[in-house]
């Protein structure tokens, strides 16, 4: 069992990823932590694998922590969980050994994707006591990569009809208003939510939508998109290259 704090400020947005990894096999939440000083307090006492880390914090902010958790060569695994999508933050993360960078908001599909790989990587890691090349180069460091033939493919279970239907449903939902749901757009395209999450999810992906997470007074937090016009055109190599929008 893969061991994680969850160092976040927000009790609602904490208790969310708290949530979200009670549905991840394999991982156990061993505490949440609202502040850096409680987060070095809880792993002087308490061992953990992984901890999904928000940078916006009250006095110490979490690069500062992740830096004191380099420093002080814990073996220990960061995922950051951010608003902050400024490159100066992004670059810190990765440079600092953050293995994700999940920006506010995200599908739960995106926050799965993340946990899984971590989990993979982190199995492979403890059955082995060292690697030849070989097993580095196709286990751990390529892995992940795509071929430039192959960076234009949909994921799996995505098709160029359904998505050029999702597309002009955005653009005809758009016209009437700024924002819009998984389930206006599913009604209106006519699938399910749980199809038009994923086509969303990839869109989202492309950075053709942004998303956002809605705090309703009461029930569950619902996302909303919106299109980012100055990218519209990064769907097109994925298309008919005649298509138009």
């Amino acid at each position: 069992m893969i061991k994680v704090l969850i160092v976040e400020d927000d009790p609602m947005v904490a208790e969310i990823n708290k949530n979200y990894l009670g549905f991840v096999k394999g991982f156990s939440c061993e505490g949440i932590v609202q502040d850096t000083k409680e987060a070095e307090s809880f792993l002087e006492k308490n061992q953990v694998d992984l901890i999904l880390l928000d940078l916006f914090m009250p006095e110490k902010n979490g690069i500062e922590l992740l830096m004191e958790i380099r420093k002080e060569d814990k073996s220990i695994d960061v995922i950051v969980i951010s608003a902050a999508s400024d490159i100066q933050s992004v670059k810190s993360a990765l440079r600092l050994g953050s293995v994700d960078y999940l920006i506010k908001p995200f599908e739960f599909d995106r926050f799965n994707d993340a946990l899984k790989k971590y989990k993979n990587e982190h199995e492979i890691i403890i059955r082995h006591d060292k690697f030849d090349q070989e097993e580095l180069d196709e286990q751990l460091l390529h892995q992940n990569k795509f071929t430039i033939d192959s960076s234009t493919q949909l994921p799996k279970g995505l098709t160029k009809e359904t998505l050029c239907s999702v597309v002009e449903g955005i653009f005809t939902e758009v016209k009437t208003k700024e924002k819009f749901s998984t389930e206006t757009l599913a009604a209106l395209v006519g699938i399910s939510r749980v199809s038009m999450r994923k086509y969303l999810k990839f869109l989202a992906d492309i950075e053709m939508v942004s998303v956002e997470l809605d705090y309703k007074k009461t029930g569950r937090p619902t996302y909303t998109y919106n299109i980012k016009k100055e990218n519209k055109n990064r769907i097109k190599p994925y298309l008919n290259s005649e298509v138009t929008f």
